[in-house]
């Protein structure tokens, strides 16, 4: 795991309705036990449309999403054109492999907020209507077969507080044995 423990809040993002891509905020307020403030993936259950088929009663493990700034200038490099909010995600981060942490990380945002990780964002077929062939991108196999997943973490509430652009992100490991990032 990298031994850098801290990172940047680059953008937040938020949007009340269920749509691909989430618009820029000037600052989002997380909610302990419910999520983003005013975003459609908010709530003590499940928000995601394709979860609630399931289990409407599943508890919401999605509550937050994150994405490493990092992955916009590697998808350029690949010839995708993506930026903040247009996955989806919360909040954009930059200086932290937020892929490289174990599950029950908590992330200290600003002042208050703290976001326990959950585990990994599994890309989903709406991101190829927002850009073809990004979904491969973003999941796809490596050399050894394993599935790499690029599309960010998720996480949930912990600790209301209100997270801006220019905010500090701090890790709080938890106790070892660590356990590896799987998907929710």
């Amino acid at each position: 795991m990298s031994t850098q423990q801290t990172g940047t809040v680059v953008a937040v993002s938020r949007d009340d309705k269920h749509r691909f891509s989430k618009p820029i905020a000037p600052s989002i307020r997380l909610v302990a036990g419910h999520g983003v403030e005013g975003d459609s993936h908010a709530g003590a259950t499940t928000q995601h449309r394709y979860l609630i088929k399931n289990d409407p009663t599943r508890p919401n493990l999605t509550q937050v999403h994150l994405v490493r700034t990092e992955l916009f200038d590697e998808l350029a490099a690949e010839g995708f054109t993506v930026s903040a909010g247009q996955l989806g995600e919360n909040i954009a981060t930059a200086g932290l492999d937020l892929l490289a942490l174990p599950v029950g990380t908590r992330l200290h945002l600003g002042a208050d907020a703290i976001v326990q990780v959950t585990g990994m964002r599994d890309p989903c077929s709406m991101i190829d209507k927002f850009q073809q062939g990004l979904k491969k991108a973003l999941k796809h196999p490596d050399a050894s077969g394993q599935v790499l997943r690029r599309a960010g973490i998720m996480g949930i509430v912990i600790a209301t507080g209100t997270v801006s652009p220019g905010d500090d992100l701090r890790v709080e490991l938890p106790a070892e044995p660590h356990v590896p990032l799987g998907v929710v």
